[in-house]
């Protein structure tokens, strides 16, 4: 049979609770997501939050960019129901140390670091609270200069680093390659077409390399979106399995949910 998919939950299970929110992230373990995506940014005094926007205008109650403001100020805004659309909440901002003492043990963390020059900070401190084997970071890499940096976050935190890369056909297999050298065992993956991907899942398979794909609407590669999704899973989620895809980041948490039930060979 095939084997079950993971679900990601983007920023958390978000249409039960404000995105980013420490709510979001037990709502996605309750649920029974495996993965829970999130996204970190520093505050003007040094301390992590989690936060996708730069502005704070969207999902919480005030305008300023978030990073020019200090933790006190920050820690005290309440974010706004599911996406920034509803009404504020009982849900604070949290920073990343309160994310990660909710997951633990719970379910596993994405983590987006939105400023590549935040990464070795990131790392520490996931290192620190002593959860570098339910986390990962992740970096652009094409190059093999990309690789190389991969690889000395990994040696110098013990945190995964998982790559994201595009996948073109004419630099796929090199691309596969490289990843293999750096020991990656999952890629975050942008592909120009299907088969791209689905005619290379043995040579994937053999690199030892997972493929975790993004179905969020605007964004899916391919118009393999989560809207579509729900009217047609086999043809979307269904489809990307056949190809070989291990983790489907979505915002269709309750339809893949479903979706999973039933799926052949799912346990």
């Amino acid at each position: 049979g095939l084997a079950r998919p993971a679900s990601a939950a983007h920023r958390g299970d978000w249409p039960a609770a404000p995105e980013n929110s420490l709510k979001a992230t037990r709502a996605a373990a309750d649920l029974g997501c495996e993965i829970a995506e999130i996204d970190v940014q520093r505050s003007a005094d040094g301390v992590f939050f989690v936060l996708h926007d730069r502005s704070l205008a969207r999902t919480s109650t005030r305008p300023e960019i978030a990073e020019t403001l200090d933790w006190k100020t920050l820690s005290a805004l309440h974010l706004r129901e599911g996406d920034g659309s509803g009404p504020p909440t009982d849900q604070t901002l949290p920073s990343l140390a309160q994310v990660l003492a909710t997951a633990r043990g719970r379910i596993y963390l994405d983590v987006d670091v939105k400023d590549p020059a935040h990464m070795d900070q990131v790392a520490a401190l996931i290192s620190a609270e002593g959860m570098a084997d339910q986390v990962n970071i992740k970096i652009d890499v094409q190059t093999p200069a990309d690789a190389r940096t991969l690889k000395t976050l990994e040696d110098d935190h013990g945190v995964l680093v998982m790559p994201k890369t595009r996948f073109r056909e004419a630099t796929a297999d090199a691309l596969i390659d490289l990843l293999a050298s750096c020991g990656a065992p999952v890629v975050e993956a942008k592909f120009d077409s299907l088969p791209v991907i689905a005619n290379r899942r043995e040579a994937f398979a053999a690199a030892g390399l997972k493929l975790s794909v993004y179905t969020l609407n605007g964004i899916a590669c391919c118009d393999l979106s989560d809207d579509r999704a729900r009217e047609n899973p086999d043809a979307i989620w269904g489809v990307l399995l056949d190809a070989g895809v291990s983790v489907l980041m979505t915002d269709a948490l309750v339809e893949l949910k479903a979706y999973r039930a039933q799926r052949p060979g799912s346990v």
